[in-house]
């Protein structure tokens, strides 16, 4: 193909060529980059998979994930969508992607995808991380918040209760993306767990919104120092407050963990794999 006809993914004819869709799982630490979703002038993972994935077929691709997370937020087992020109056995797309990533991007799996699959759309519920550290540590610094003061755990548990069912999030979401979006959301699940220095929070729900769950976590950690009520919290759901904004936690200790399908089920939880289980 000419230069043209690798832009346009057209074959010599003219003709569009046939796609072929396929399913991604994908981990990457988000630090240094602008987040998930592609944007002009900056450095994002969809992008750079967007652009990796054009090298290996020789023409533009279609790359859609399944959540769009913040700048300098991980995932652990993100999902995506690739539609390609052509097919290519899983294997090397995969091998082929993973030798012409940057190192902190990472392809865990890949598998041929009905041609209707969407990662986003059919995605039934997902769940996020985030990791808090009670001491300083040089190598897990991109991968938690230090909070120096002391927390009440059992406190952070009991209040986050507060959160599950069916709530309006407003108070907690960032309406310069997405503004026309309704902020009603699902919440399933939350849970903490304490592990050495660590404490690993858990959330799960149908759908998250801008900046949500680094909302909730800045308000937990309020609460496990005694500065939030609960009942001050409970009243953040019922009515628009300016406090989850102030609140908002750091987005280099949230990963997301896990996009749930049909007939998914929520994985037992473990922390990542690296730096913390070696």
């Amino acid at each position: 193909m000419n230069r043209k006809q690798v832009r346009t993914g057209r074959t010599r004819t003219g003709s569009t060529a046939s796609r072929c869709r396929y399913r991604l799982v994908i981990e990457y630490d988000g630090t240094g980059f602008s987040g998930w979703q592609m944007q002009a002038n900056a450095r994002s993972i969809q992008g750079t998979l967007i652009a990796t994935a054009r090298e290996l077929f020789g023409a533009d691709v279609e790359i859609q994930g399944a959540g769009r997370t913040d700048a300098g937020v991980h995932a652990l087992a993100q999902v995506a969508h690739l539609e390609a020109p052509h097919p290519l056995a899983p294997q090397k797309i995969l091998y082929g992607l993973n030798d012409l990533l940057p190192a902190p991007v990472n392809v865990l799996a890949v598998e041929e995808a009905p041609a209707k699959f969407h990662a986003r759309h059919d995605a039934r519920g997902r769940s996020y991380l985030y990791l808090i550290s009670r001491s300083r540590t040089a190598f897990g610094k991109r991968y938690v918040w230090w909070v120096k003061d002391n927390l009440d755990l059992d406190l952070m548990r009991t209040t986050a209760e507060v959160f599950r069912g069916f709530h309006d999030f407003a108070s907690f979401a960032d309406r310069r993306i997405d503004k026309h979006l309704s902020t009603e959301v699902q919440i399933d699940q939350t849970e903490f767990v304490s592990w050495g220095d660590l404490i690993v929070f858990r959330i799960a729900g149908s759908h998250f919104l801008w900046k949500m769950v680094r909302r909730i976590v800045g308000i937990l950690v309020e609460a496990g120092r005694g500065a939030l009520s609960r009942a001050e919290i409970e009243g953040m759901l019922t009515s628009a407050s300016p406090v989850p904004a102030r609140c908002t936690a750091p987005p280099s200790g949230l990963f997301l963990a896990q996009v749930l399908y049909e007939g998914d089920r929520l994985n037992p939880l473990t922390l990542p794999p690296f730096p913390f289980i070696l």
